[in-house]
């Protein structure tokens, strides 16, 4: 969703993450970093004269959030993951464009309300973490 494949040609990127230790969310760990990844493999390969441009055309980051004991939480860790009653995986762009979202109402359904209160939590997880990737690999 934020690859520009024309430019990007005929090639195959290929990124796999092993999370090493994690207490926690490590598929929205996962790609957070495989964004940075991407970017460095990126630069190297303009850098090479293999790209001529890099193909990206935005940052893209993930976050869960949930609902435990009736508190919306931001990147649940493992046991408050099991203890959810709601949990969302939620990955959005740079410029706040939708990914995927990805939720679960593990006991009771949840109402547009809470959805929206997950929602506007996760977009400050992800404007956090879109920061950090800046700060790391620059400007695309």
């Amino acid at each position: 969703s934020i690859v520009d494949l024309e430019k990007l040609g005929e090639r195959t990127v290929w990124i796999d993450c092993d999370v090493i230790q994690a207490d926690g969310g490590t598929r929205c760990a996962s790609i957070t970093g495989a964004f940075i990844a991407l970017m460095l493999a990126m630069k190297k390969l303009k850098k090479n004269g293999i790209i001529e441009t890099i193909p990206i055309r935005d940052y893209v980051a993930a976050v869960s959030v949930g609902v435990v004991n009736g508190k919306n939480l931001l990147d649940l860790d493992y046991s408050e993951d099991s203890g959810a009653d709601v949990d969302l995986n939620i990955v959005k762009t740079g410029s706040g464009g939708f990914v995927e979202i990805q939720g679960t109402a593990e006991r009771e359904p949840f109402t547009d309300k809470q959805m929206n209160k997950m929602l506007a939590l996760a977009n400050k997880g992800i404007s956090q973490l879109i920061a950090i990737q800046k700060k790391m690999i620059g400007s695309i």
